[in-house]
């Protein structure tokens, strides 16, 4: 399926709200990401903002979830599909449930907990709390992204350090929070009244009649 061209934030916007889902990167379904909808002039422009500038207002949006959520790569759920996406990817569990259950560890609780204790940081702070530098625990990426894939964690914004003439420069610095504060409980875990297979098949379903070529294993693979 081809999906229309994509020109700005508000755009994508749009889009991510019509269809519920999509990946930020080309992947196993052609024609089914971010990537594959901009020209490539907008990826890397000195003058026009491009998908990459596009995710911080998107994120501070609060219209859908930004993070590593398809096989450990970044896209976007729209705030309409969250609760069952949530539902299916953390198995019915609050964080604490699981890692009462051991299906957690202590990294992971490490993280989760400086991330919900603060309602949202930074990426380097978040390293700093929780003894990610030189010398200290390793493995960070490996824990947000899990975190991400199980959707207790995702990103809030992306912000740029400032030179002392308060110019912007770099990349954003992901800031990182839980969907319960972005988005509120209430919405987050609505569909919990449901099986998660109940809400795996409700995914799996929207997106078969969404993309009609693509092959039952890749839309399993893409829902994780």
């Amino acid at each position: 399926m081809r999906f229309r061209e994509l020109g700005s934030a508000e755009d994508l916007i749009r889009l991510v709200q019509e269809i519920g889902f999509l990946p930020f990167f080309i992947n196993e379904v052609p024609g089914f990401s971010v990537e594959e909808c901009c020209r490539r002039e907008l990826w890397f422009s000195d003058t026009l903002d491009g998908p990459w500038e596009w995710k911080g207002p998107i994120a501070r949006s609060k219209t859908c979830v930004y993070g590593k959520l398809f096989s450990g790569r970044a896209g976007f759920v729209s705030a309409e599909w969250l609760p069952d996406f949530a539902n299916y990817r953390r198995n019915g569990y609050d964080f604490d449930a699981r890692f009462d259950d051991e299906l957690a560890s202590y990294k992971d609780k490490g993280i989760y907990d400086v991330i919900a204790e603060n309602g949202a940081i930074l990426s380097r702070t978040l390293k700093e709390k929780c003894n990610y530098r030189k010398g200290g625990n390793k493995g960070f990426d490996t824990v947000i992204t899990r975190l991400q894939m199980q959707t207790y964690v995702s990103v809030a914004d992306f912000v740029y350090m400032k030179d002392k003439k308060g110019k912007t420069y770099g990349w954003g610095v992901a800031q990182y929070s839980t969907p319960e504060v972005i988005f509120g409980r209430e919405l987050v875990t609505a569909a919990y009244r449901r099986d998660p297979l109940e809400s795996k098949e409700r995914m799996r379903a929207h997106l078969a009649g969404l993309l009609p070529d693509a092959e039952e294993k890749q839309l399993l693979k893409l829902l994780g």
